[in-house]
């Protein structure tokens, strides 16, 4: 069995009949998508989204100047 990444979990079909539901009760925190009790993606809000892309960002350069020294 796979890892849930998430305190909250959903399904498919829940997302389907009502997302804005779903994103409502999510809140600030990421919720996983489940299909047949697996997690298929995260439901992440916008705000940890970039925040985790600026930290990739930075990592990604930093490994860059590493490699360049």
């Amino acid at each position: 069995m796979r890892t849930i990444y998430a305190e909250q979990t959903v399904s498919i079909s829940e997302l389907k009949k009502s997302p804005s539901s779903v994103i409502k009760k999510a809140g600030k925190e990421a919720t996983a998508i489940l299909n047949h009790n697996a997690p298929v993606a995260y439901l992440v809000p916008s705000e940890t989204y970039e925040k985790l892309m600026k930290l990739l960002d930075d990592y990604l350069l930093a490994k860059k100047a590493e490699k360049r020294l």
